[in-house]
């Protein structure tokens, strides 16, 4: 028991950190002075680092040693995060952000590799609702701890709360994590397939990120990005399908349930993190909600996961993973249409509803979404398996946040030019008085009312819009759930 408490510790560290600091981009953008692009780089860094450094889980644990890359990873991750509340400039920040996903974001999978092999049969699956109980929780309670301690006391104090759970996690290591034992073959690194793999992923994500501002095509720099990312892409397709030992493996992808799983990860994933992202910012831009309130409503999303995780805890085991993920992903599909219905009025009861029902869904999906990927596994690859589980997961995340954002930013755009035709001097209606309201055409302040509440009705279609996204994504994942094999056959050696 102490085993899974401090692999759950250890993930839990580097989930937090992914959603606590955002909460708090309005306070560091003016304590540092930078512009909301700038500030921004805060999450563009941590998400590209974190996509880079996933896939090197498998490598360093097999190089070094699960139990030892797990001390270091901590170690590192701590001294990162204190030197993030040390920092004085945005450059500084974004440095150990970058550093701190470096030695954070390997941890996840090779802490839950270690809970895959340690508990087998039955136990696996209580132990996995366990693992995942404390690891989806605790990054839905982070934004509202975040909000609160942003408030009343300062930003720093984010990372500095992080700092004692680090400390706790590393003892936990060190006391009940086994020592892996003696390897004769120690593997070298695929530089040529992890360089092209980290440009390929480091390019599209700028890509995705910048290249609404920098009208797409038109600026030199997304050319550059998306050329770079074809020619690391195939140099890394071509290399690991002729390589007899390449950083990723796609030959893991040859057992059907496997590939099935890191098929559904990935759409997890997409649908994972993306409301913990999108509802802060719409209602913190539309109705000006404080920072303690969203992480209130993130909070709502806790709730639902930690529910319907209990329930997995005492029947993960006894119930079919197929029907687990029907529900699951069914309440990800009622939650899809409850946002798509929303408008710049709705009400935070409302959007607390929601995010509970697409946290009720996630708490069905984590256990059987393991249980499926490695039940016919070879165990002696669980590491390399994991690794490319939460690195698909992973870049599922973080692409699919920018492209919603992308999809925000651009219909946004499209509609305000359409709304804005109307205000013209020419329109009958804007003569009738019992129609204007209390809107004006007749001097600058009103003309300026007018053209902000344009403003937020185009960016409330464009948030719709995101959501409606989202809708449809989530019906994506039903027909890998019917290819499903279960009972599982378990692993057999191939000739």
């Amino acid at each position: 028991m102490w085993l899974l408490i401090t692999c759950t510790l250890v993930t839990t560290l580097y989930a937090t950190t992914i959603t606590i600091a955002n909460v708090s981009l309005p306070q560091i953008q003016g304590a540092l002075s930078a512009s909301p692009d700038q500030v921004a780089w805060i999450i563009t860094a941590n998400l590209i680092a974190t996509a880079v450094t996933i896939p090197l889980a498998g490598w360093v644990s097999d190089r070094f040693g699960r139990r030892r890359c797990m001390i270091w990873g901590v170690a590192g991750f701590g001294v990162a995060t204190l030197m993030c509340g040390l920092s004085t400039s945005l450059g500084e920040l974004i440095f150990w952000r970058v550093l701190q996903s470096g030695f954070g974001s390997p941890l996840t999978p090779i802490a839950q590799s270690v809970v895959i092999d340690e508990f087998t049969g039955e136990k696996r699956g209580r132990a996995t609702a366990i693992y995942s109980l404390g690891v989806g929780v605790a990054p839905t309670i982070a934004p509202m701890l975040g909000g609160y301690v942003s408030e009343e006391f300062s930003w720093r104090w984010v990372f500095f709360i992080l700092i004692p759970v680090a400390l706790i996690a590393l003892a936990g290591v060190l006391a009940f994590i086994k020592p892996d034992p003696p390897r004769e073959e120690r593997p070298k690194l695929d530089w040529t397939g992890f360089l092209s793999l980290a440009i390929a992923v480091a390019c599209v994500q700028l890509m995705l990120d910048r290249g609404e501002r920098e009208a797409w095509f038109e600026s030199i720099e997304i050319i550059l990005e998306f050329s770079l990312a074809l020619l690391c892409g195939w140099i890394f397709m071509v290399h690991s399908l002729t390589c007899d030992r390449p950083f990723l493996d796609p030959r893991l992808l040859l057992e059907r349930n496997f590939a099935l799983g890191i098929g559904i990860a990935g759409i997890f994933g997409m649908l994972f993190v993306t409301p913990m992202v999108m509802m802060p910012a719409m209602v913190q831009q539309l109705q000006d909600v404080p920072e303690f309130t969203v992480g209130i409503l993130i909070a709502m999303r806790g709730i639902g996961t930690g529910v319907s995780q209990v329930v997995m805890i005492f029947y993960a085991h006894r119930w079919n993973p197929r029907l687990l993920f029907l529900i699951g992903f069914a309440a990800h599909t009622y939650a899809g249409l409850m946002m798509a219905r929303f408008d710049m009025n709705v009400s935070l009861a409302e959007i607390s509803w929601a995010m509970a029902i697409q946290g009720f869904g996630v708490g069905w999906i984590w256990v059987p979404m393991t249980l499926v990927t490695f039940s016919n596994f070879d165990p002696r690859r669980s590491a390399e398996g994991m690794a490319l589980f939460h690195f698909i997961r992973s870049i599922g995340s973080s692409y699919y946040i920018s492209a919603s954002f992308v999809v925000v930013f651009h219909t946004q755009k499209m509609n305000y030019s359409d709304l804005v035709q109307w205000i013209n001097p020419f329109n009958d209606r804007l003569n009738l008085k019992g129609a204007m309201g209390g809107w004006s055409t007749e001097s600058t302040t009103g003309l300026a009312g007018i053209a902000g509440e344009v403003a937020r009705q185009a960016t409330t279609i464009g948030y719709i819009n995101s959501f409606n996204l989202f809708l449809w994504t989530s019906l994506l994942v039903y027909p890998l759930v019917a290819l499903i094999v279960w009972p599982p056959k378990g692993y057999r050696q191939r000739p």
